[in-house]
């Protein structure tokens, strides 16, 4: 085999087990929020299909393949199409970028834990990332429902007002390490802080690491920012006319969403995949240690549902505008001012 041959098996390897993991991942979110919110309610949760109701994920794939597809009279049928492609698709390309783990071997072939590796990948995550409104605004538009014009609205509106905070708070991670590949922005987090803490950017960017956490419930619709969606109000917001596969996509979607921008805080703030006070650690552990700070995230997205009520939309607008953007302004030219000085 050829070194071309093999880089490219290596390649077509590491996408694979990463899209599989971020899908299998995707499915089992769906059994752990029930789970989850099952345990803070006292309640059981799913327990039919499968030990432990294990297998609900792939029942619930099942009942969604076999399930009628409906299209609205008065819809705009291409685009109604599309628009779930649209929304899952830009959530599944940018964990290609993201650094899981370290270097190992393969076939001869020394890569890395991730599928690519650009010198702008905090960019790439920007660019690709903020695609993912458009399947939501032209969702609730070619439905032809008010209820899911006004979702696809909420939507469009909520996610431009805090991806201003979210590219501020990587902009000062990308003052501070100096590039925007994330793997260096990774390498720049291995080390101590103050001679005992790890030195992750959480403790250099406090400010920006609450912003950005915040800002990323606010980007994935989740609660309590889940105003596309808004049950009370607006029976099911931009997806209310969807039903089987497409249905299906907007969820799984919404949870490809949350699990990157789990793994992107982890990258940004929590030195991504390096081990705290072990240097050298095999990438194995390392993909672990990655796993686990971004699972810390996932249960947080869960916990704060189940938690917190949700926002009125003029205080969801208010803390985005007002308060989130200030601060973001704010943290950023100290961030400059401190490191011009």
């Amino acid at each position: 085999m050829s070194d071309a041959q093999a880089q490219l098996l290596v390649m077509f390897i590491k996408a694979a087990a990463i899209y599989g993991g971020l899908l299998g991942c995707a499915a089992l979110m769906t059994l752990a929020e029930r789970k989850f919110s099952a345990w803070m309610q006292y309640r059981i949760g799913p327990n039919r299909v499968g030990p432990w109701g294990l297998l609900q994920p792939l029942a619930d794939g099942v009942k969604f393949i076999f399930k009628e597809e409906v299209t609205p009279d008065g819809a705009s049928p291409w685009i109604f199409r599309l628009a779930p492609l649209m929304a899952a698709v830009p959530a599944m390309l940018t964990v290609a970028v993201v650094p899981i783990g370290g270097e190992f071997q393969l076939f001869g072939v020394t890569t890395q834990l991730s599928i690519t590796n650009l010198d702008i990948g905090a960019l790439y995550v920007l660019a690709i990332g903020g695609l993912g409104v458009y399947g939501v605004i032209l969702g609730g538009w070619a439905s032809n429902s008010k209820y899911s014009l006004l979702g696809g609205l909420r939507a469009s509106a909520q996610m431009i007002s805090y991806e201003l905070a979210l590219i501020l708070g990587i902009l000062s991670i990308v003052a501070i390490s100096g590039s925007l590949d994330l793997l260096q922005i990774v390498e720049g987090q291995k080390g101590t802080f103050l001679g005992f803490l790890p030195d992750w950017n959480l403790f250099k960017q406090p400010l920006a690491f609450v912003l950005f956490v915040v800002a990323t419930f606010a980007e994935t619709n989740r609660h309590p920012f889940d105003f596309a969606e808004c049950e009370p109000e607006l029976v099911g917001g931009f997806h209310t006319e969807y039903s089987s596969m497409k249905f299906a996509l907007f969820f799984l979607g919404e949870y490809c969403a949350m699990i990157v921008m789990a793994c992107l805080t982890v990258t940004l703030f929590l030195g991504g995949h390096a081990v705290p006070y072990w240097a050298d650690a095999p990438w194995w552990i390392e993909a672990g240690a990655f796993s686990a700070k971004a699972g810390f995230f996932l249960f947080l997205f869960i916990w704060v549902r189940w938690t917190l009520p949700r926002f009125r939309f003029d205080q969801l607008m208010h803390l985005g505008w007002k308060v989130f953007l200030p601060l973001s302004l704010f943290n950023l030219f100290v961030t400059g001012a401190v490191i011009s000085l």
